[in-house]
């Protein structure tokens, strides 16, 4: 009898030799299952492991984009910060060589033309023509202690205080007439008329001179 015939019978007849090999049967199965699982699984771990590599790489190359999108936000805020400043310098220069020029050719102006006024009050009116200056120690025109000057016509015992400016306001007129009472508590002389004379005076400063009794002459 054969090893194969011999177990053949022995599964006929022995019922626990039977369930036995039944057992052991199934248990194969269910280890060849486990086994087929766990490759399954390993392989799906490896997936994963791949994917979390990929996600890992992914999240690297975004934070270093981040800082170069912060860095060259950065950059652009300093650079438009350093534009602003230089165009800043660049106005303030350019205003102070306006108001450079301007003030000098006002001061030009008016000294040329109070020099012409000057020849023409002494030359056809016969007037004398000085530039009139004292030493405020109460600061009775300023409010301070300062030297204080004013052109004055004198003529026949008549004295006529004169300002020439390229541009007069209201305080100016104000000032003119503090530097009359100035002038009459030094001189012991009331200046017989007080004169302006502008290329452009502000509407307040022709106010003033109505309120004060000052003589304006403007747009000459």
């Amino acid at each position: 009898m054969t090893l194969k015939e011999e177990l053949l019978g022995l599964l006929e007849r022995d019922k626990e030799f039977r369930y036995a090999v039944v057992g052991l049967i199934g248990l194969e199965e269910i280890l060849k299952r486990l086994d087929r699982n766990e490759e399954i699984l390993m392989g799906h771990e490896k997936i994963l492991m791949r994917h979390e590599e990929i996600l890992l790489k992914h999240s690297e190359e975004l934070l270093k984009l981040r800082e170069d999108m912060m860095e060259g936000f950065r950059r652009h805020d300093e650079e438009l910060a350093k534009l602003r400043s230089d165009m800043n310098r660049g106005f303030e220069l350019m205003e102070r060589h306006i108001s450079a020029l301007g003030a000098r050719w006002g001061l030009m102006a008016e000294e040329a033309f109070r020099e012409g006024l000057r020849g023409l009050l002494e030359r056809e009116f016969k007037f004398k023509v000085d530039r009139w200056s004292r030493y405020d120690e109460a600061g009775i025109v300023y409010g301070y202690p300062s030297n204080v000057e004013v052109d004055v016509a004198a003529s026949d015992g008549r004295h006529i205080l004169i300002e020439v400016a390229s541009h007069v306001r209201a305080q100016d007129i104000y000032l003119l007439k503090r530097k009359a009472e100035f002038y009459e508590k030094e001189t012991g002389e009331k200046p017989r008329r007080l004169i302006v004379v502008t290329p452009y005076a502000e509407d307040k400063a022709n106010e003033a001179c109505l309120r004060l009794g000052t003589e304006l002459y403007t747009k000459v």
